[in-house]
């Protein structure tokens, strides 16, 4: 793990972070360890966390592995930054067998800051801080519910005062499953063991849709018509789902038509109402309005926006900004009014591995993060500049080079899949991997 030290947009260049490699057999001093960027760990040496990087950090882990989670909005409130944390999860695995997945709520509460290293003291204060520890431990709180088959991606959205999660299952099907139970049994240990002794079982979709020729893995719920949603498969298919009066959906059974191969991913304009992006292992990025005919509806086009599959996108809350990651390890960043134009405005190559994950900051319009299969996440924020005054103060020949643009990187997962900022707990990042979920905040966001 490696962090540049320093505040954004001043993004000083001192001592290296976060992560060292120490070899047991040297007395040197710890050295930045980067994937890609220097000699790989010898035998002797481990990564060592940099606690004084995280303002906090905390792991989970639910059993089978989670291919895919959301976030789930909750009424604790907004911009919440007081210590312990508490934060809600919807996540689906993907277990050995089909029928031993679940598809789950988590409640992660009781979470505290990371700690000031200890200072010597006496008997009493060592029987206080053993107290304390024991006090700040963090809690998990778990509901599932049976599925059949892994679920590719969850998504979730508020209708009313209605929670619900898009679920695409690897058996071919996306369903949409209601969270309001879920999510009261969460904050209730009595209800908890009653649902999970009584109820589990019983929990069924409220709809499904099995017309998509294949499984798939593009899911987005627009964020501007409550219940409008979009579904993409590994067919190269896009399917338009719409609320009806009755609390059900009708799923246009015409495919929105352009892509050559599979759509990877869908993200709804925060802006117009019936504009659409996606991404394809075609290489492509398309602009697409639902108002004209689906096989009619591509309005703009990038045909080699990668340079192999394109994997992710993120449509940008603040500005006109789409933010892509492919096969080839790249991140692009795609300011809508030039798309024509078939050039990014930025491309940043740190990750030496396809690229998982891409997420704009809810709040702040410069940052990103994003997830690579090099076990890397990646802080970023376009609006930095280097310091001309402070020159280059890079010691590590590891870190000369790196773009100024990025903030931190972390590491220490294995198989990093996907990641999502907390939309109310500013700076709070959560991932899921092979290795479990992670809960963090970097002292650089």
């Amino acid at each position: 793990m490696a962090a540049r030290k320093g505040r954004r947009r001043t993004c000083e260049t001192g001592e290296p972070m976060e992560a060292e490699s120490h070899d047991a057999g040297s007395e040197g001093p710890p050295q930045v360890y980067l994937p890609g960027r220097g000699p790989p760990l010898r035998e002797g040496e481990e990564l060592v966390m940099d606690e004084e990087a995280y303002v906090l950090y905390h792991r989970a882990q639910t059993g089978a592995p989670c291919l895919s989670f959301d976030i789930v909005r909750d009424h604790l409130g907004d911009n919440r930054t007081e210590l312990p944390l508490t934060l809600y999860l919807c996540a689906g695995t993907q277990a050995e067998s089909a029928q031993s997945n679940r598809l789950m709520m988590l409640r992660m509460h009781n979470l505290h800051g990371t700690k000031p290293p200890p200072s010597e003291g006496s008997d009493e204060e060592e029987e206080e801080d053993e107290e304390d520890e024991e006090e700040r431990k963090p809690q998990l709180e778990l509901a599932m519910v049976p599925h059949y088959g892994g679920i590719n991606r969850v998504r979730v959205s508020w209708l009313g005062e209605e929670p619900v999660a898009g679920v695409w299952s690897e058996k071919g099907q996306v369903e949409v499953f209601a969270l309001r139970r879920l999510l009261q049994v969460v904050d209730d240990p009595q209800a908890l063991a009653t649902f999970l002794r009584d109820e589990q079982a019983r929990v069924k979709p409220i709809f499904a849709f099995s017309g998509h020729m294949g499984e798939g893995f593009a899911l987005d719920w627009s964020p501007r018509v409550p219940g409008r949603l979009l579904t993409g498969d590994c067919q190269k298919n896009i399917h338009l789902w719409t609320p009806t009066d009755s609390g059900s959906w009708h799923v246009d059974q015409r495919p929105f038509v352009g892509h050559t191969r599979s759509v990877e991913d869908l993200q709804w304009s925060p802006t117009e109402d019936t504009v659409f992006a996606s991404c394809s292992a075609d290489a492509s990025i398309r602009i697409w309005d639902i108002r004209a005919a689906p096989s009619k509806a591509c309005m703009l086009t990038t045909p080699a926006a990668h340079n192999g599959d394109v994997n992710v996108i993120s449509w940008s809350r603040q500005e006109p900004f789409l933010l892509s990651g492919g096969d080839d390890g790249a991140l692009k960043v795609w300011d809508l009014r030039q798309f024509k134009s078939g050039s990014p405005v930025a491309t940043f190559k740190q990750h030496v591995a396809p690229v998982t994950s891409v997420e704009w900051h809810p709040q702040d319009s410069g940052v990103f993060a994003a997830s690579g299969a090099d076990n890397q996440i990646t802080q970023w924020d376009l609006a930095v500049e280097r310091d001309p005054e402070a020159g280059d103060t890079e010691t590590d020949p590891g870190l000369v080079g790196l773009p100024q643009q990025l903030l931190f990187v972390h590491q220490g997962e294995t198989d990093l899949k996907e990641l999502h900022w907390h939309p109310q707990c500013p700076g709070v990042l959560v991932s899921t991997a092979l290795s479990g979920f992670t809960v963090f905040r970097t002292i650089s966001v």
